[in-house]
């Protein structure tokens, strides 16, 4: 059995992104169209994970044009260039096929906020804070403008 597992750890990717059920994600997948290569885009929520080691699989889903479309991946495969996540979810259950059923606003999963343990893309408020130029300053900048504007007129 250690035998399989060795050879199974040449064919893993040693570099995933850890991502859960629930979560929006970009999967950047390789086509090969005759001669040509090029990456498709798919953007849809992780409904579904399944399986373990190398045969590890998710299913991901989103709506095109009124119609819902599924795909599943392989984890591990050599045709996925990279999985970005969008916005990670809040949910209670380990397979979200419920979402099949439901129409507009019913298939929104909440957005989970403040994930211990986790690096968050979202800034801090702290981060994002702009200084605001004091009051004094405003108003000599205001008059020098203005000193300006009339000169320009006259």
């Amino acid at each position: 059995m250690n035998e399989i597992r060795e050879i199974e750890k040449e064919y893993m990717k040693k570099r995933v992104r850890h991502f859960h059920v629930g979560d929006t994600v970009k999967v950047h997948l390789r086509v090969k169209e005759g001669e040509r290569e090029r990456v498709q885009v798919f953007e849809g929520t992780v409904i579904a994970m399944k399986g373990g080691s190398i045969n590890e699989s998710f299913t991901v889903r989103k709506i095109s044009y009124g119609v819902g479309v599924e795909r599943v991946f392989p984890l591990h495969s050599p045709l996925i260039k990279k999985i970005d996540i969008k916005r990670k979810g809040d949910v209670r259950r380990a397979k979200l096929y419920y979402l099949r059923e439901r129409v507009g606003k019913g298939i929104v999963v909440k957005e989970k906020f403040g994930v211990p343990g986790e690096d968050s893309e979202q800034p801090k408020p702290e981060e994002t804070k702009v200084e605001q130029p004091k009051a004094e300053e405003t108003k000599a900048e205001n008059t020098e403008q203005k000193a300006e504007n009339t000169n320009q007129k006259s």
